[in-house]
């Protein structure tokens, strides 16, 4: 299945359950979990039917011997589970319609659950579906029909991509809500991209439905590992959060455990120094946590208690992000990163803050500092920062640096409230950091990448520009053949409007513009290093400008004709008159714009590959980590211990580009000079406000 026929899947089968939910007049958050839980019976149908054959072909192998087993067994080793008969999907998509469908889920969950270990059990939704069916009885078994359109031979990752692609509707339809338990995908794959981890245990202490999980374990995939080189450990505070993220790990295949516990309470893992890797995107900014509740625990307190001094403190914690931050620090290994989101707030945060971040820092594991766009989460607005951590990093020519990165003018923009990383955006900003640790050639074989797209994109424009080019010139041919072919059938008043029209004298002048494609001048491989990719680039660029230049002469032509089409259409054509459709002219406009939208498409693939390739070189041309203004920065312990007092908002380090201000040195200083000249002004009149006030109190109190 193509990433197009997928996403086409995903869109419908999300089109027919969300108008079934509109219909029952069921809230989100009633319907999440039941919708999800039918999209796991699909899945678990399909990978059952792939390993049947195989499975009763042992069962019946070993029947009546005293090797005998149970096919609940075989089945439970060859597929993961086992399938009953009433479990079936044909059995549920097949029941009557005076049964109760609700009855019948319940007891097809129950059934799947039955033979499986104590830890995916009670995971599977079985009440909410009664729910359903109380407010209207024929929604259950439509939703069943609606997910019977996924394919028969659709494999595990097509069902973790449709299962991820239902729990961000879901979260976004539940907007803050949401938030809780779904980080967006663009994000959990940065944060991947970074700590990279191929292979050992994973560690989420607020794991919500398992995002983290499931990033790695296509980041796996997508590097040629095996997925049993991970293990997984979640902890999650909501159970029914913890039940969606069990199933996420069932329909990933994914090995590991989630447990439904407060983190602040309880460690089922005995995390301290355990985890290779940790990913996280914890509530922020919680102030409930009490003191007594950590104040024995080394994961919290090695590096200090985020606590106020002095002697009349209750025994609150100031704030729990913090803790966060210490509990991802303390349950790495000696090789362990991490990956997380913070507030904004957390990377200036003063008092016993403070003192926390600088132990820290001091000892060396803080990698990398990212600033996120807003609007990137569920939670709308709320400004973030990307924090990573490697233990490793004090065995390095990193010990003592840290690499900002400021990328919140790096996005897409899905919708008013919503921004994304496109793939290209994460592998951008990926590029940064790998370079920053010298790793260049992963840098190169990125741009290569991109150079095979564009390639590949550049092959498709030839044809589009032809069959573009070709219904130009057909379609006036045909309307210059039609004003001679139908001269004999019209009346004389009808050929008189015509002359007075002027049009056949228009279309006999009508000429389009000689247009022709330009080439790439590039005939060699895919180019392999970094110099021969800067020439590669340039050639591009000439060929992308040349292309430009071709799509405005072809729309120049193409509104030209349809000017005249548009008005042949009113003036020419006659009534019932066969030879208009056999020359092809009654749906000229609708077929020059289908395929200029064809051709357009094709330009801005190419365009698409080039801008990030030249992103990146234009950036770092010799393929080498350096500082970017407004981009990036790697800075010092003097930098950031003593200058920046251990502030790690990368808005200090990383500058602002003046080029993106549209202004130069000097008018940028003018500027804040005028800036500063307003505020001390309004400074000014504060001053004065404010005696008015203080006098006018005292007169009024005498």
């Amino acid at each position: 299945m193509t990433n197009e026929q997928l996403k086409k899947l995903e869109n419908d089968l999300w089109a027919s359950a969300n108008s079934l939910r509109a219909y029952g007049g069921l809230k989100a958050a009633d319907y999440a979990v039941p919708v999800l839980g039918l999209i796991f019976l699909r899945f678990a149908d399909n990978k059952y039917g792939h390993y049947e054959a195989e499975i009763l072909k042992e069962f019946n192998a070993t029947k009546g011997t005293r090797k005998e087993r149970p096919i609940e067994s075989i089945a439970l080793a060859t597929c993961g589970f086992y399938l009953p008969p009433y479990a079936r999907y044909d059995y549920l998509l097949k029941l009557p319609g005076d049964k109760s469908m609700a009855k019948a889920l319940r007891k097809a969950m129950e059934g799947i659950e039955e033979h499986q270990d104590e830890k995916f059990k009670d995971v599977l939704p079985k009440e909410a579906y009664f729910d359903i069916e109380k407010k209207k009885s024929d929604i259950l078994p439509q939703l069943l029909k609606t997910f019977s359109d996924i394919p028969k031979d659709a494999s595990g990752d097509v069902f973790g991509k449709i299962y991820e692609f239902f729990l961000g509707e879901f979260a976004m339809s539940e907007g803050q809500k949401g938030g809780e338990f779904f980080t967006p995908t663009s994000v959990v794959r940065f944060i991947v991209e970074v700590i990279e981890p191929y292979a050992g245990k994973i560690y989420d202490p607020a794991c919500g439905s398992g995002g983290m999980f499931v990033q790695s374990a296509k980041f796996i995939q997508e590097a040629n590992h095996d997925l049993t080189d991970i293990y997984v450990c979640g902890q999650e505070y909501m159970g029914e959060t913890v039940r969606l993220a069990k199933m996420n790990l069932m329909v990933n295949n994914i090995r590991g455990e989630i447990t439904e516990t407060n983190s602040y309470e309880s460690d089922p893992y005995k995390s301290l120094g355990k985890f290779d890797f940790v990913m996280a995107n914890p509530p922020f900014n919680v102030k409930s946590v009490k003191e007594s509740t950590v104040k024995n625990d080394e994961r919290f307190y090695k590096y200090g208690l985020p606590k106020n001094k002095g002697k009349n403190t209750d025994d609150s914690i100031t704030d729990a992000n913090y803790l966060w931050i210490s509990l991802f620090a303390t349950s790495l290994n000696k090789k362990g990163r991490a990956g997380f989101v913070m507030p904004n707030s957390a990377s200036d945060a003063g008092n016993s803050e403070y003192e926390i971040r600088k132990k820290i820092v001091d000892s060396g594991i803080v990698d990398c500092m990212l600033s996120m766009p807003t609007n990137m989460f569920f939670t709308v607005t709320l400004p973030a920062t990307l924090w990573f951590f490697d233990k490793q990093k004090v065995e390095t020519n990193r010990k003592d640096k840290i690499l900002f990165l400021d990328a919140r003018n790096t996005y897409h923009q899905i919708d008013r409230a919503h921004r994304e990383w496109k793939e290209e955006h994460i592998q951008n900003l990926t590029a940064i950091v790998r370079l920053y640790r010298g790793e260049n050639e992963r840098y190169v074989e990125l741009v290569k990448h991109y150079a095979t797209n564009a390639t590949e994109a550049v092959q498709q424009v030839p044809a589009l520009f032809a069959g573009f080019q070709q219904k130009l010139t057909t379609a006036l041919a045909n309307l210059k053949q039609y004003v001679e072919d139908s001269k004999a059938k019209r009346k004389d008043e009808e050929q008189a409007k015509l002359d007075k029209s002027g049009l056949e004298k228009k279309l006999t002048a009508f000429a389009l513009d000689n247009v022709s494609i330009p080439k790439l001048d590039w005939k060699k491989e895919i180019p392999a290093t970094n110099k021969t990719q800067l020439t590669f680039s340039e050639k591009l660029n000439e060929y992308v400008t040349e292309l430009k230049q071709t799509e405005a002469q072809l729309q120049t032509n193409k509104d030209s004709l349809s000017e005249l089409w548009i008005e042949a259409d009113k003036l020419l054509k006659l009534k019932n008159d066969k030879t208009w459709p056999e020359l092809e002219l009654n749906n000229v406009a609708k077929a020059l714009d289908e395929l200029e939208e064809n051709w357009k498409a094709a330009i801005e693939q190419v365009t698409y590959w080039y801008t990030n390739i030249h992103w990146l070189q234009s950036r770092f041309p010799e393929g080498k980590y350096s500082d970017v203004t407004g981009l990036c920065k790697v800075a010092s312990k003097k930098e950031y211990a003593e200058e920046q007092d251990y502030s790690l908002n990368a808005g200090r380090y990383v500058g602002v580009e003046l080029e993106s201000l549209a202004i130069s040195q000097e008018e940028f200083e003018e500027r804040i000079l005028s800036y500063n000249e307003k505020l001390n002004e309004l400074n000014n009149q504060s001053s004065v406000l404010e005696d008015a006030i203080s006098s006018n109190l005292n007169l009024l109190l005498k």
